[in-house]
């Protein structure tokens, strides 16, 4: 399974005198098994990619193939598209609607079909995934449950579905601290579990650039660079000059190399900038 996305375009409002551009010539591959970070300021189209990527959109130019069916291609069934490809929109605990929890999640393994064993295996796997118990809160009501149980439960029924892809819009907005550490732990458990690909968009560039395999970036709509989190967030002027800032151990870090200090480039994660500070105090001694 891999995705490739050859010169895809989208304009909306074709035609009219508001026309715009919102998706200009954007190129790239993502190999099987990959976690790959989105990144962009607000209106740089990033909802609109993942609108494509799942067949919501249709693209005026370009293509993009899904494994080996080119889902721009005329007569693609969306249907068995959408059953591959998972799709969670940010704040998805607005869309739980059912009395309990085993219900919300089984909501889209009944669509497939399926015996109600396979349901209930499935409704049992996917809670278990996102890191609830199932014995606890399989029979309470969602509504009672916190912001980031319900974010959980949300992702949950679409990772029932058991997609070969995984697309997560903001996943941790809106949450608060502990909730956000439980989420990023709940998808980088479930990307390593089930081996799909996993798309993730955030305003954050620490979760970016700690979850990532690769890194894309996109402003007005086109596709600005990519490479993995060390060689994007290496690129600090070229982020700064769309709007976007590093991780703030990568700022912090930068900020002391720039005073002197003889330390590695493009630090990523605390445990780094530690070793790092720790091995030039050494030295210093």
């Amino acid at each position: 399974m891999s995705i490739q996305v050859k010169n895809l375009k989208h304009i909306y409002e074709k035609g009219m005198p508001t026309e715009q551009i919102a998706l200009d010539n954007i190129s790239f591959d993502i190999k099987d098994g990959e976690l790959v970070g989105i990144i962009g300021h607000t209106g740089s189209g990033k909802s609109t990619l993942l609108q494509h990527l799942n067949g919501l959109l249709k693209a005026d130019e370009g293509n993009i193939i899904i494994g080996d069916i080119d889902i721009t291609k005329p007569g693609v069934s969306m249907v068995q598209i959408r059953k591959r490809i998972g799709l969670v929109f940010q704040y998805p605990e607005y869309q739980l609607f059912e009395e309990t929890v085993a219900k919300d999640v089984a909501f889209g393994p009944k669509n497939l079909g399926l015996s109600e064993k396979e349901i209930d295996e499935r409704v049992r796997e996917a809670i278990d995934l996102v890191g609830l118990d199932f014995e606890e809160i399989g029979e309470r009501s969602p509504f009672e449950l916190s912001g980031g149980q319900k974010r959980r439960v949300a992702i949950a029924g679409v990772v029932a579905m058991r997609p070969e892809v995984l697309i997560l819009d903001e996943p941790t907005a809106g949450l608060d601290p502990k909730a956000h550490k439980d989420v990023l732990k709940m998808v980088r458990d479930v990307h390593e579990k089930t081996g799909n690909i996993t798309i993730l968009v955030s305003h954050n560039m620490a979760d970016i650039a700690n979850l990532s395999d690769k890194v894309i970036v996109i402003d007005s709509g086109k596709l600005v660079t990519l490479g993995t989190p060390k060689e994007v967030f290496s690129k600090k002027e070229v982020l700064r000059g769309v709007g976007l800032e590093l991780p703030p151990i990568t700022a912090f870090t930068e900020e002391l190399r720039e005073r002197g200090l003889q330390i590695s480039d493009t630090i990523l994660d605390v445990d780094e900038a530690v070793t790092e500070i720790s091995k030039y105090l050494a030295k210093e001694e």
